[in-house]
C-alpha cells in the first residue's frame, strides 16, 4: 500500500513540478512529431496570411516651420529702434508669433481636417464603409495619417494606403490644407489681438491727451515752462539778493561810524537795505507770485508748484512710454491681420512610393512561429503530465487523461 502511494505521488503532476533538465529534453524529444507538424502548419498558414494581406505604401511629405527671425516684420522692428525688444516681448505675450509644431500637428489631427480629407478623396469607399459612418472612417484614417518631427527638426506628414498614388496625393494635399488652415487661424488670432491692442491704444491716446492738457493748463496758470530750471533761478536770485543785503548792512555799519546816522550817505544805504529786505520777504513769504516776472516765484509756493508739476509731467511721461510700446504692437497686429503668406516651407513633396511599406512578411511569419512555439511547449508538458495521471475519482482528470492519450495516438507518440 505504501508502495502504491509512493508511485501515485510520483505520477501526480501537482506534487512533482520540478523536473531535471534531462527529463525536459526527453519529453520534447518524444513529442518532436507534434511540435514539427504543428509548427510547419503554423509557418504555412502565416505565410499564406502574409501574402493575403494587401500591400500598403507610405508616402511622406516634409515641411519646415520658419524661424521667428525670418518673419516679414523684420523691417517694422528696425523702424521701432531701441523699443523693438519691448515690442517683441509684448507681441509674444499677445500671441503674435510664428507657427509652432504643436499647432501644425493639432490642425493635422483635428476632426474638421480629417473629415475634409475623407470627403475630398472619397475614403468612405476606400475603407468600404457602407453606412457612411464618419466616426468609423475617422478611426480608420487616424491609423493611416500621422505627423511627427524628424531627427532634423522638421515635420514629416506620413500617409499609408494601399495605393501609392493616393498616399502621395493625400500627403501633398495635407500640406496645402494645414498651411491654409494655419493662415486662417493666424489671421483670426491677429484680428482679435488687433482689436484688443487697438482698444488699449485708443485709451492710451486719450489718457496722453488729458495728461498733456493738464500740463499745459498748469504751465499757463503759473507761467512755467521748465519747473526745475525756473525754481533754480528763483533760489539763485534769492541767494544773490540776500548776499547784496548782507553787503549793504556791512556798508551801513561803516558809514554810520564814519558819517553818522543823520548823514545822507547812511540814509541812502538804509533805503537800499529796506528795498532788498522787502524783496527777500516777498520771495520767501508772499502768497502771490510776482506780476512782473515769469521767472521768480515765492518760496512758500514752490513745494506746491513743484509737486503739481512733477505729477503732471510724470503722467505725460508714463503715457508716452506706454504709447511707445503699444504703437509698434498695434502696427504689427494690423500687418499680421492682413498678411496671407505661407506659414510653412515645403522641403519635400510626397512622391508615389515604389517600395511597399507593409505587410512585413518576415515579421508576421516569425512572430506567429514563436507565438506558436511559446504555446506548444507548455501544452506538450501539460499533456505529458496528465497522460501519467490516472486518478479516476476526478472527472476532469479522466477527461484530460483521455485527451492526452488521444493526442499521443494521433501523433503516434509512445
Amino acid at each position: 500500500m505504501a508502495e502504491k502511494s509512493k508511485i501515485d505521488s510520483y505520477n501526480n503532476p501537482l506534487e512533482n513540478s520540478d523536473k531535471s533538465l534531462l527529463d525536459i529534453f526527453n519529453v520534447l524529444y518524444n513529442w518532436k512529431k507534434f511540435l514539427i507538424i504543428n509548427l510547419i502548419i503554423v509557418i504555412v498558414l502565416s505565410t499564406i496570411i502574409a501574402f493575403i494581406i494587401p500591400k500598403t505604401y507610405k508616402a511622406t511629405a516634409t515641411i519646415m516651420i520658419p524661424a521667428d527671425d525670418q518673419s516679414p516684420l523684420g523691417g517694422l522692428s528696425s523702424l521701432i529702434g531701441g523699443k523693438s525688444s519691448i515690442a517683441a516681448l509684448g507681441s509674444r505675450m499677445f500671441g503674435i508669433s510664428n507657427t509652432s509644431e504643436d499647432i501644425i500637428l493639432g490642425i493635422l489631427n483635428s476632426r474638421s481636417a480629417l473629415t475634409h480629407i475623407i470627403e475630398r478623396f472619397n475614403l468612405m469607399d476606400y475603407y468600404e464603409i457602407k453606412d457612411r459612418n464618419m466616426d468609423l472612417a475617422l478611426r480608420n484614417i487616424r491609423k493611416d495619417i500621422y505627423g511627427e518631427p524628424n531627427e532634423y527638426g522638421m515635420l514629416d506628414f506620413n500617409v499609408i494606403t494601399k495605393d501609392p498614388v493616393l498616399s502621395a496625393n493625400i500627403a501633398n494635399y495635407l500640406i496645402k490644407m494645414v498651411d491654409s488652415s494655419n493662415i486662417k487661424f493666424n489671421t483670426e488670432r491677429a484680428k482679435n489681438n488687433r482689436l484688443f491692442i487697438e482698444k488699449r491704444y485708443t485709451k492710451n491716446l486719450e489718457s496722453l491727451k488729458d495728461a498733456e492738457e493738464k500740463l499745459y493748463a498748469f504751465q499757463k496758470k503759473y507761467g512755467i515752462v521748465a519747473v526745475p530750471e525756473q525754481l533754480e533761478v528763483t533760489v539763485k536770485a534769492a541767494a544773490e539778493i540776500e548776499t547784496q543785503l548782507i553787503k549793504k548792512e556791512m556798508e551801513s555799519f561803516f558809514i554810520k561810524g564814519q558819517f553818522g546816522e543823520k548823514s545822507p550817505q547812511y540814509m541812502g544805504i538804509q533805503q537800499e537795505i529796506k528795498l532788498l529786505r522787502n524783496k527777500v520777504d516777498e520771495l520767501k513769504n508772499s502768497t502771490k507770485l510776482s506780476e512782473n516776472s515769469n521767472v521768480l516765484f515765492a518760496f512758500n509756493k514752490m513745494p506746491d508748484i513743484a509737486i503739481e508739476y512733477l505729477r503732471s509731467f510724470r503722467e505725460v511721461e508714463v503715457q508716452q512710454a506706454i504709447l511707445e510700446i503699444l504703437m509698434p504692437m498695434y502696427e504689427q497686429a494690423k500687418v499680421e491681420e492682413q498678411k496671407s503668406i505661407p506659414t510653412v516651407v515645403v522641403i519635400d513633396n510626397a512622391v508615389p512610393p515604389q517600395l511597399k511599406y507593409g505587410p512585413k512578411k518576415a515579421v508576421i511569419i516569425l512572430g506567429l512561429f514563436f507565438l506558436a512555439l511559446f504555446f506548444f511547449i507548455p501544452f506538450v508538458f501539460f499533456i505529458e503530465s496528465f497522460s501519467k495521471f490516472t486518478d479516476s475519482k476526478s472527472k476532469l482528470s479522466t477527461k484530460l487523461f483521455n485527451f492526452s492519450m488521444a493526442t499521443k495516438k494521433l501523433y503516434r507518440i509512445s
